[in-house]
């Protein structure tokens, strides 16, 4: 049964800021007293005006001590009014809200806005010899001991500081040398080391990239995937011998460039959607191509490779996308979780559902990326709202829920290994909670073995998170990757 959700009530798929698209801005205060009709600039979609520092947080249960590090989100937040015509929520300036945890306790609340050359100007701050480029909005990470704000399409990491101050462009120690990355590099858990494909427009129009950044922060190597158009590809998986390529027919819309479309990325029914296989030591020519029905996927919940030599993608997956709604990704469908099992011989893919309701932002353990693994997490979109986590258990096909109460709508689960902890479920989920009734924000903490228990740890924040993408807890002293 095809499924609508009211755009201004919907946290829905994943984005961008586009490099080439980023926001001239103006005063940060410029949006006070604006109102607007376009849903994704209202209610918990609309941005946050000011910058906030707190270290006075209210705590409700007990944060875990273990947890020293930092919980940290990236999303959009336009500085200025925009034309709404043209708006996108895709290309809204990034800010980075962080919760730094220590010793059992709650010990900062930070929200920067990632810091572009124009945004400094407007600011009035000293550029201090910095390097700037696009105000990246869709994930922050850790790696090689440095946190990067990062998006896809043409713009490089940029370098945060630990208080989400903006250091500026580093595009991995001078090795990034054609500035492309991606707002979802995997990890593998085996080695530390990065796994990223690429695309960037205008500057690419046939190819994407696939780009292999070490544990150290510097890139080992780039291969070229020819494509027969420019298809916006969001996101990749890993195995243990495949890099995956999903290359769906988003591509390029010659209409919306006409009209100015400040996301100019619309449904192509013409061209054939297809998943390849790139050998992790192969070229562009070696990818094993396959092709499967007209869909669109953000988000893989992760990937492996199983007994018979066949490749399983557990992905979250729309019927169409920018079919409709040109300014976000709730025009036509919401996105179900699926299974493909991709025959690398036969170059066959067959296709069961694991779960119809409506979902996004799936996760899985990170020291399982790559692997046979049992749990999953995502996010459900019930109606008009998103108020339940969910924990899929793959190998049984069970799925429990942990509800958030009325007024209460979740942001990413992310997983945190408990230390020492032996069974795969052993862990946290932490995710920013957006409170209609208190109009602000808080961390909450999980156990991820039972979903059915009281929450662990709240943690009150004195603001609004916005809804937005995606984020990762951070460990102080570590200097592994944190995707």
């Amino acid at each position: 049964m095809k499924r609508r959700s009211f755009l201004n009530t919907t946290l829905g798929a994943v984005a961008t800021s586009l490099y080439p698209f980023s926001n001239l801005l103006a005063s940060p205060n410029a949006w006070k007293n604006v109102t607007t009709a376009l849903p994704y600039l209202t209610d918990n979609f609309a941005p946050v005006t000011e910058e906030v520092t707190a270290t006075a947080l209210e705590t409700r249960g007990r944060i875990p001590a273990e947890l020293n590090g930092r919980y940290l989100r990236n999303g959009p937040n336009p500085m200025a009014p925009v034309d709404m015509a043209k708006h996108h929520w895709f290309v809204g300036d990034g800010m980075v809200h962080g919760v730094r945890l220590g010793e059992g306790k709650a010990m900062w609340y930070r929200n920067r806005w990632v810091r572009s050359e124009a945004m400094v100007k407007a600011l009035g701050e000293d550029p201090a010899g910095r390097v700037f480029a696009g105000s990246n909005n869709t994930h922050v990470i850790g790696h090689a001991g440095r946190t990067f704000a990062i998006v896809e399409s043409g713009a490089p990491p940029i370098e945060l500081g630990y208080e989400l101050d903006t250091v500026g462009v580093n595009n991995f120690f001078g090795t990034l040398t054609d500035m492309g990355f991606t707002a979802h590099p995997k990890v593998d858990p085996d080695t530390g080391d990065l796994h990223a494909m690429c695309y960037s427009w205008p500057a690419w129009g046939d190819h994407l990239k696939y780009v292999h950044v070490g544990r150290d922060g510097r890139v080992k190597k780039t291969v070229e995937v020819p494509v027969p158009g420019m298809p916006m590809v969001h996101d990749m998986s890993l195995t243990e011998n495949y890099v995956v390529v999903y290359d769906l027919p988003v591509t390029i819309d010659g209409g919306l460039l006409q009209r100015g479309m400040r996301f100019p990325f619309g449904w192509n029914s013409d061209y054939q959607p297809r998943v390849g296989l790139l050998p992790r030591n192969g070229s562009g020519s070696d990818v094993i191509w396959c092709e499967v029905e007209p869909c669109y996927v953000f988000h893989p919940m992760n990937a492996y490779e199983d007994a018979a030599g066949k490749v399983v993608l557990d992905v979250v997956r729309y019927e169409r996308m920018f079919l409709t709604d040109n300014h976000g990704p709730f025009g036509d469908s919401l996105a179900t979780l699926d299974r493909w099992t991709v025959d690398p011989k036969t170059r066959k893919v067959t296709t069961e559902r694991v779960d119809d309701r409506g979902q996004e932002f799936p996760r899985c353990s990170p020291i399982l990326n790559s692997k046979p693994y049992r749990y999953g997490y995502s996010v459900a979109i019930e109606g008009s709202s998103f108020p339940t986590i969910l924990k899929h258990d793959m190998q049984t096909g069970e799925t429990s829920e942990f509800a958030l109460g009325a007024g209460r709508h979740s942001g990413e689960p992310y997983f945190v290994p408990r230390e020492g902890g032996e069974a795969e479920d052993d862990g946290f989920l932490m995710s920013f909670i957006y409170d209609a009734g208190r109009d602000a924000s808080e961390l909450l903490i999980l156990d991820a073995r039972d979903l059915s228990e009281p929450p662990i740890a709240q943690v009150l924040l004195p603001a609004r998170v916005p809804f937005g993408f995606h984020g990762s807890w951070v460990p102080d002293g570590s200097d592994g990757p944190s995707v």
